[in-house]
């Protein structure tokens, strides 16, 4: 008899990053219940949509969870998000994203963000119908293979929330597994984050460009996430804001260099 295959399956998409993938491994390897681990490889720079891609296709498992080469998800991670999607409550399922120690004022300011656009999610208005962060992610892989990244976006920006907002209209938005963390570990700088919201930016602009009806969040869904980033600290309030003006740099430059 074959080996049994796998239930689980996680796709790590990487470039560059050995000792980073190398602790998310050591993470995966000591989750609760035995997990299939595709490491993805960005080798030809075409961009987290397709490496993720590329991922799926190698791997056995009737459910795909996510993460990102700087994470360590906690050990029962992969559990905790396959459970709702095994009982049949769900067809994707996300979990939060935390900063770890030693993280900086712009980690924290990320870390607002994001877990903003969580919660989120499911407001009407919502500039991210659907938001799930990829670092924190599982999906059943039939769901995968009729609805694959979109890999026309060629940088992480924006190709999560294409995925989740389609995934979102066809009945199957990620629920949210509090229970099931990871730990990110990026030691960004303040620059480093300006540059990275400025990519979000111009991702935006081609998410909004890639479906019809996506539009900028409403006054009240920008002012909640100021008062997000404020709550992080005075320092990550400010980055917050400072990201908003980045974001909106970028998205006017991918809107005029898609006009040309």
């Amino acid at each position: 008899m074959g080996e049994e295959r796998p239930r689980i399956s996680v796709v790590v998409p990487t470039r560059g990053r050995p000792e980073a993938l190398e602790r998310c491994i050591a993470a995966l390897r000591a989750q609760s219940v035995a997990v299939e681990i595709v490491v993805s490889e960005d080798q030809a720079g075409r961009g987290p949509a397709a490496t993720r891609n590329e991922g799926v296709r190698r791997a056995q498992g009737e459910i795909v969870c996510f993460t990102d080469d700087d994470c360590e998800p906690a050990p029962g991670w992969a559990e905790a998000l396959a459970a709702p999607i095994l009982s049949g409550e769900a067809q994707a399922t996300a979990g939060g994203v935390h900063i770890g120690e030693g993280a900086t004022a712009a980690d924290r300011a990320w870390e607002a963000i994001v877990a903003y656009l969580q919660q989120q999610a499911t407001t009407p208005g919502t500039a991210s119908p659907g938001f799930a962060a990829t670092a924190s992610l599982a999906v059943k892989r039939a769901l995968l293979v009729q609805l694959p990244f979109d890999e026309s976006f060629p940088e992480a920006a924006g190709e999560d929330r294409d995925w989740a907002e389609r995934a979102a209209r066809c009945g199957a938005a990620p629920a949210f597994v509090p229970d099931a963390p990871v730990v990110h570990r990026s030691g960004l700088t303040v620059r480093d984050f300006l540059r990275q919201q400025y990519r979000y930016g111009r991702g935006a602009a081609g998410y909004r460009r890639a479906g019809e009806g996506r539009r900028p969040g409403s006054p009240s869904f920008y002012a909640g996430l100021l008062r997000a980033g404020f709550a992080a600290g005075l320092a990550p309030g400010l980055l917050v804001c400072l990201a908003q003006v980045a974001t909106l740099a970028g998205a006017i430059t991918e809107s005029v260099s898609a006009l040309v």
